[in-house]
């Protein structure tokens, strides 16, 4: 499988630039893209969807434009929205069984065997019966991946997929997706979670303000921040002012005020360590210094 997006655009009748030149090509596995809230990536996501046309270029899938082979690509979607409801007077299986119809199975035996299993999968089997609009928001969540991925599609696009989902649940959801990817499909993660990148895909981008910064590995991107990210100790009445100077990744108290971890180019007067950045690290780092330098692509 292969997506290729060549120099997307969408711009909205407000004349907003949702994106800006996109060019990227997506291949069996995980692949991630990272970005803040408002980078665009929900309209990114609703394109390969087929919910939005864009305003300029072409995606491909395997060699097909989208444009003109919609019902074809549709078929072989899974897509959990941002955004997701479902119908008030189904029960959890019930939704599930419509969803798993939609997709095209067809065969009422195996779909209700699907469905327990897809449901057992996400930990749901024991609230099957219960109305869909009575399960707890986390739960909500977990059904709304279960219909992503029921009927086994070949591209399944998340959209936040763990918002709303506690640490066990989002371990769930990532394996969930780990297991999946070992099969010939696409499975497009798109977040501004940093941990759900680095804990499930191998390859990754990063969309800010309609554009494309950065497409590569993890690894790729976290040696941007090789010799920018430190480690620091400082009292409590100086807090303020470290915050004020630099982006401060994270800070624990102590007795004697806080151990800090930021990310600069260089210190001015602070004395810290040089430390091993990770994915976090980075992506402050890109955000804070790399992506408002003009032209800032890599």
């Amino acid at each position: 499988m292969e997506i290729k997006i060549e120099h997307l655009e969408k711009e909205y009748k407000n004349h907003f630039k949702a994106l800006n030149d996109v060019n990227l090509t997506i291949t069996d596995g995980m692949f991630g893209l990272l970005g803040p809230n408002g980078a665009g990536k929900s309209t990114l996501m609703r394109i390969l969807v087929t919910l939005l046309k864009p305003s300029g270029g072409k995606v491909y899938v395997n060699g097909k434009e989208l444009s003109e082979n919609r019902k074809e690509v549709r078929s072989m979607l899974g897509y959990l929205p941002q955004d997701f409801r479902f119908f008030v007077k189904l029960k959890t299986w019930e939704f599930l069984d419509y969803a798993a119809s939609m997709a095209g199975m067809t065969n009422k035996k195996e779909r209700l065997k699907a469905v327990d299993e897809m449901l057992e999968s996400v930990g749901l089997f024991d609230v099957r019966n219960r109305y869909a609009n009575k399960l707890s928001g986390g739960m909500k969540r977990r059904l709304g991946i279960a219909q992503a991925l029921i009927g086994d599609p070949k591209i399944i696009i998340v959209d936040e997929p763990t918002t709303g989902l506690d640490p066990e649940e989002r371990i769930r959801f990532r394996n969930i997706l780990s297991n999946l990817s070992q099969k010939e499909v696409i499975i497009i993660l798109s977040t501004h979670i940093v941990g759900d990148i680095s804990s499930t895909c191998n390859k990754m981008a990063l969309l800010n303000e309609g554009s494309v910064h950065f497409e590569g590995g993890p690894e790729e991107f976290v040696r941007l921040a090789d010799g920018h990210v430190f480690r620091t100790h400082v009292l409590a009445d100086e807090m303020k002012n470290i915050n004020e100077r630099y982006p401060v990744v994270s800070s624990v108290p102590d007795e004697m005020g806080y151990e800090v971890e930021l990310v600069a180019d260089k210190l001015d007067g602070l004395k810290g360590e040089v430390i091993t950045p990770n994915l976090e690290h980075a992506y402050v780092y890109f955000m804070e210094y790399m992506a408002k330098k003009e032209g800032a692509t890599v």
